[in-house]
C-alpha cells in the first residue's frame, strides 16, 4: 500500500485523468513528452476486457503494447464526458470515442451496438493512477454478431 503524500481535489483528479486519455490518443506519449506509464503508480493495475489484469508498470507496458497494435488510431471525446466522483480516490468517467481498429473504422453510435462507448472506474491518489479499470466492448470491428439474435439483420 502506497503511503499518501497529500489530498488530492476532485478537480486535480480529473487532470490526472485528462492526461492519460491525451496520453493514449498521442500513441502513449503525455504533453510534456513523458511516457503514458509514467502517470501511474509502480503498483497500480488497470484491467481491460478479454486481456485481463495488467498488474505494474512492466504489465500494463505490455497491455498497453498489444493494445496498441491493434488501433491506427483512438480519439478520446473529452468534451463530452460524464464525471461521477465519489468524495474519495474514487472516480468513474463514462464516454466515447471514435478511431480505427485493424478491422476498420468505428465512431459511438455508428452502429449503435458497436464499439465507443465506455466507462472506465478509476483511483487517482498522490498525482497518480492507481487503478483503472477498463469496461467497454472489444468487438472495434463489429464483427461479434452471430452469437446474439438481436444483431442477426444488423451486420
Amino acid at each position: 500500500m502506497a503511503i499518501t503524500k497529500g489530498t488530492m481535489t476532485d478537480e486535480q483528479r480529473k487532470s490526472v485523468a485528462i492526461e492519460y486519455f491525451k496520453a493514449f490518443d498521442a500513441g502513449g506519449v503525455t504533453s510534456t513528452g513523458g511516457s503514458i506509464l509514467e502517470l501511474f503508480a509502480a503498483d497500480a493495475q488497470v484491467y481491460f476486457p478479454k486481456w485481463g489484469i495488467a498488474n505494474g508498470r512492466e504489465e500494463i507496458g505490455r497491455l498497453f503494447a498489444e493494445l496498441g497494435g491493434q488501433f491506427r488510431y483512438v480519439v478520446h471525446h473529452i468534451a463530452y464526458y460524464n464525471w461521477i466522483f465519489s468524495g474519495s480516490d474514487l472516480l468513474a468517467v463514462e464516454g466515447t470515442t471514435h478511431g480505427e481498429h485493424i478491422e476498420g473504422a468505428w465512431r459511438a453510435g455508428v452502429v449503435e451496438h458497436g464499439a465507443g462507448r465506455w466507462c472506465d472506474v478509476m483511483e487517482i491518489r498522490d498525482f497518480l493512477i492507481q487503478r483503472c479499470f477498463i469496461y467497454l466492448d472489444p468487438d472495434f470491428g463489429c464483427k461479434d454478431t452471430a452469437r446474439y439474435p438481436w444483431l442477426a439483420d444488423k451486420t
